[in-house]
């Protein structure tokens, strides 16, 4: 008797997690690549393009997008069954602004080297269209914990394509890696800053405005390849199934 419970109960403990796992694995997959705000929807492209010329800046940025994605979508979750139609976009809008000013006055007093060269790109996260995008989107129609989980894996996806973009330009531009880590991380922490090529001399045009555009091409450019490239093998598969099906048939 007591070993058929706990083979009940080891039974629903792996149907829990597994139904847990198919209910946020396609988010995850979402925010990461399938509908990542940058590579999918092509939004907040201004910071984007200004901002990723370092890895720190970019890293920067980009945790500080994570935090207002989180924030904006648990906020607007709790909310959701109070707020009316008609007036849930401006009542939105307030939340990421407020958001976005916790965000900034956390930087300015904790990480002030950092907040100076963000500048006006970090109150700007509130113009960001993938965060109201989410808010309305999803956030506004599922639980807190969804929606807590989706504001992660979208400002991570958000992120990790704003640190690619910062590294590949970072490094053709003037050869190093995390280059004045100590404005983030502070001053014990400078020996994060690699040289990686020595008596380099740099490549202006990989840290200006125009850089972030052919940086951005190429990131584009590889999703693009290696989507086609999953769509081909997914054809190639369903056709071998097909074939297989009508030869076990005849």
């Amino acid at each position: 008797m007591t070993n058929t419970k706990t083979e009940t109960a080891t039974q629903t403990e792996t149907q829990s997690k597994t139904s847990l796992l198919e209910e946020y694995a396609p988010i995850a997959k979402d925010g990461l690549w399938n509908n990542n705000a940058i590579f999918a929807q092509m939004l907040g492209l201004c910071p984007l393009l200004a901002v990723s010329n370092s890895v720190v800046n970019a890293l920067g940025l980009g945790i500080a997008t994570i935090m207002v994605m989180i924030l904006s979508n648990v906020s607007v979750s709790l909310i959701r069954n109070i707020v009316r139609p008609e007036i849930r976009l401006p009542v939105f809008v307030v939340i990421i602004a407020s958001a976005v000013t916790t965000i900034e006055l956390i930087i300015h007093a904790w990480f002030h080297e950092l907040y100076l060269v963000l500048g006006i790109f970090i109150p700007l996260i509130v113009t960001n269209c993938a965060i109201i995008a989410r808010a309305e989107a999803f956030a506004s129609k599922n639980t807190l914990g969804k929606s807590f989980f989706d504001g992660l894996m979208m400002g991570l996806g958000f992120a990790l394509v704003l640190v690619t973009l910062g590294a590949f330009r970072e490094l053709i531009g003037m050869g190093t890696l995390f280059a004045n880590a100590h404005i983030m991380f502070g001053e014990g922490m400078q020996w994060l800053s690699i040289e990686v090529f020595s008596d380099y001399e740099g490549f202006l045009l990989a840290i200006l405005p125009p850089g972030a555009f052919i940086g951005l091409a190429f990131l584009l450019a590889a999703r693009n390849l290696l989507e086609k490239k999953r769509k081909d093998k997914e054809k190639q598969k369903k056709q071998q199934e097909k074939l297989t099906l009508e030869t076990s048939v005849i």
